[in-house]
């Protein structure tokens, strides 16, 4: 049977919103050095815009799960998108660097609240046997953003002004606005409630979610201390750990772990956590290998890696019956192998490499970081009963933004690592090799994911499954 045609329309609106929040996320990157020469800052202080908005998301997401249970759903959603579409705005029409981190910053806010809210709507009166291909018209445009984003970026800083980084955020938001307030239902399964707010637990998750992700931003800027790192990373887990004794002995906790009792929930996010860290780091390695080593410009560097697009495009048709014929476990490991493999042979290339041969290893990983995403995605939510899924759906939603930006962290870390390994090599090898032992460093990463599937029970997400 089909997925009746309101859902699928929300599941696009959604999707729309999920690929305008990834670009806004990575885009700003591609333009470090132009953002700093015109407002007047080294390149390096951009680095602000990105850690205020990435730190920003993380600590929101739970926010968003309270603030649905007190507001409802549809007015969350609504108000997400116009605080993030007007930060857009805003961002395009800073005069200051100090204006574009204030506006940056409530773009994060808008940001952590629009598609976990969105997801949500969309999956609380879905059946089981339809979220594997809602989740599939959610989950692939947003996986193309981090892909689009080096190619767009470096066309806006080549040939137009800053401020368009932004601006496209604007058109597509007032149309997703005027997409929900017509398509989304005002009353859905989470009925509004007045719960207390769990305040120590909200400070606790907040500062252990932003200093986490701070963390891995640190760690993602090359000439930071290790020592830095570190610390910080350090005072984050300290933080967390109180934060996770806090929330199980509380009553109402402000984010309820208790819903990792769901087996097919926690496999989902070990997992997928492994697999985020992996595949988030392709749109960041590959370009700067390919400029920074190769010599390459930014539209051929980022003409290339939109070859990963080609991949997500081709195999999302497919995902939802590959996952009904041959089910999650078999399908996550066909997959988090693949990706293993695949970023092995980026190992291989250099300059001399075929552009054939590097588009085709693109457009396979493509392939299977799809078919993995989706997979993660909707295995996570195969045993989730009705009333538990506002927590799972923040859980899920606030792995992904962490792990996320681990998976940038992890491609720098990884570089400088390959660096420490070949200290007495000379300049041009150590470069070469950064790059090569990267590459084998997320592929060993990728292996473990493929491990933990296949340590996965046979029948998980079994209940998802449409009968032949």
């Amino acid at each position: 049977m089909m997925v009746k045609t309101r859902d699928r329309n929300l599941a696009f609106l959604v999707a729309t919103c999920f690929f305008m929040e990834n670009l806004d996320a990575t885009i700003v990157t591609t333009a470090a050095p132009r953002l700093g020469q015109a407002l007047h800052v080294p390149s390096e202080s951009i680095s602000l815009l990105i850690s205020a908005y990435l730190v920003t998301f993380a600590m929101g997401i739970p926010v968003g799960g309270w603030l649905v249970t007190r507001f409802g759903e549809r007015r969350v959603f609504v108000i997400a998108i116009v605080i993030f579409t007007g930060a857009s705005l805003l961002c395009a029409l800073s005069g200051s660097f100090s204006e574009l981190v204030v506006a940056r910053t409530l773009q994060g806010v808008g940001a952590a609240l629009m598609v976990p809210v969105g997801r949500l709507v969309v999956l609380a009166n879905a059946a089981k046997t339809d979220i594997m291909r809602l989740v599939a018209f959610i989950v692939w445009p947003g996986l193309l953003a981090p892909v689009l984003a080096p190619f767009v970026g470096g066309v806006i800083v080549t040939f137009a002004s800053w401020p368009w980084l932004f601006l496209l955020n604007v058109p597509i938001g007032v149309g997703a606005l005027l997409a929900a307030l017509r398509m989304m239902p005002r009353r859905t399964s989470s009925s509004t409630t007045r719960s207390p707010l769990d305040v120590n637990g909200m400070l606790l998750v907040c500062l252990a979610l932003g200093g986490l992700v701070y963390s891995a931003f640190v760690a993602s800027q090359a000439k930071s201390s290790w020592i830095l790192i570190s610390m910080a990373t350090a005072c984050s887990l300290v933080v967390l750990a109180l934060a996770v004794f806090h929330l199980l002995r509380t009553r109402n906790p402000f984010v309820d772990l208790r819903v990792l009792r769901i087996r097919s929930l926690r496999e989902s996010l070990r997992g997928m956590s492994l697999f985020i860290m992996t595949v988030g780091a392709v749109p960041m390695l590959l370009p700067l290998l390919f400029q920074n080593r190769f010599g390459w410009s930014p539209i051929k560097s980022g003409s290339l890696v939109l070859f990963v697009f080609v991949g997500n495009i081709g195999a999302k048709p497919a995902t939802t019956s590959l996952l009904n014929r041959f089910g999650h476990r078999r399908v996550l490991i066909f997959s988090t192998t693949g990706v293993a493999l695949t970023m092995l042979l980026f190992s291989k290339i250099d300059a001399s490499t075929s552009l054939a041969v590097i588009a085709l290893l693109a457009v396979l990983n493509g392939i299977f970081r799809s078919v993995g995403y989706s997979a993660y995605m909707t295995l996570g939510f195969a045993d989730v009963s009705e009333d538990r899924m506002s927590a799972a759906n923040v859980l899920s939603a606030t792995v992904q933004q962490v792990f996320a930006g681990f998976a940038i962290a992890a491609s720098v870390v990884a570089l400088r690592l390959g660096l420490l390994a070949h200290h007495w090599a000379s300049a041009t090898s150590q470069g070469a090799f950064s790059f090569e032992f990267a590459f084998i460093l997320l592929a060993i990463v990728g292996a473990m994911a493929a491990m933990q599937a296949f340590l996965m029970h046979p029948n998980t997400g079994e209940a998802l499954r449409k009968s032949a």
